[in-house]
């Protein structure tokens, strides 16, 4: 059945939330993820590296969604499909031991929610067969999972994200204030994606640098620092503040930063 017109309006926090497919395989679970998405309000479907779009078992399967379809932006990368997000969540059901702090669906979307008063936000799904790898869910700020049945877990792509899709509109209109205010209002927008993975190479780049680091064994302490640092939820002028901070380490141990480092306007403001 097609969604009523103006069921929920062009401010509603849905607009600002996507939801990202990262190489999925079969074009139907696309189609069928489309339809569920405008089932539940969400329009936004970003797909990174698909094998097999656009396609017509996808359009079949989308029914009336095919509008989603034709909107989906198909991304090269992860970090394009991310560009622009505040916030980012990765849905898996495996535990990480060095992964982001883990929440329920439910609990989750009420966060997201939270988060997309602030910015947009990007609810990452993995490929069918191998789910999300680490590098990519290190990349999140949180990993959600759905609570099912212990002993058989798996959930087929677009069931998944049919779940966390009626989360998210309980979260906004089932009896929950649509956007959750915070105590204390951010000063600054809080820092995109992009920026935040470039503070993370300079950071690397400096503690190689430095000695702080071993370039061959880096995998836990980087998996840790960032988990330190998308807890803070960095703003924008905190990003710069760092990246001044870092400036003035390699100035003063290694000379001045590589020329193709695009940081502008470092340091407090």
């Amino acid at each position: 059945m097609n969604r009523p017109a103006g069921s929920y309006s062009s401010g509603s926090p849905l607009d600002r939330i996507r939801v990202v497919l990262s190489h999925p395989s079969h074009p139907g679970n696309i189609g069928a993820a489309a339809r569920a998405m405008k089932t539940m309000g969400l329009s936004r479907l970003l797909l990174v590296n698909p094998k097999c779009f656009p396609d017509q078992q996808a359009v079949a399967r989308a029914a009336d969604a095919g509008d989603i379809l034709t909107r989906a932006q198909v991304c090269g990368s992860l970090d394009q499909a991310l560009a622009g997000a505040i916030h980012v969540y990765a849905l898996s059901a495996r535990h990480r031991n060095l992964g982001p702090p883990a929440m329920p669906a439910r609990e989750a979307a009420t966060d997201i929610v939270a988060q997309a008063s602030d910015g947009e936000v990007a609810v990452l799904f993995g490929n069918e067969t191998a789910g999300l790898s680490n590098a990519e869910v290190q990349r999140c700020q949180r990993t959600v999972f759905i609570p099912a049945n212990l002993d058989y877990s798996s959930l087929n792509l677009a069931s998944a994200v049919q779940l966390v899709c009626y989360e998210l509109r309980l979260a906004v209109f089932d009896g929950r204030p649509p956007v959750l205010t915070r105590a204390v209002p951010f000063a600054s927008p809080l820092a995109p994606h992009q920026e935040v993975e470039r503070f993370y190479e300079h950071l690397e780049r400096v503690m190689v640098g430095s000695g702080f680091l071993d370039p061959q064994r880096p995998r836990r302490l980087l998996p840790k620092l960032r988990r330190l640092f998308g807890r803070a939820e960095l703003e924008s002028d905190e990003i710069n503040i760092l990246r001044g901070l870092l400036d003035a380490v390699e100035r003063k141990s290694s000379g001045p930063r590589p020329a193709n480092d695009d940081l502008k306007n470092s340091g407090p403001k």
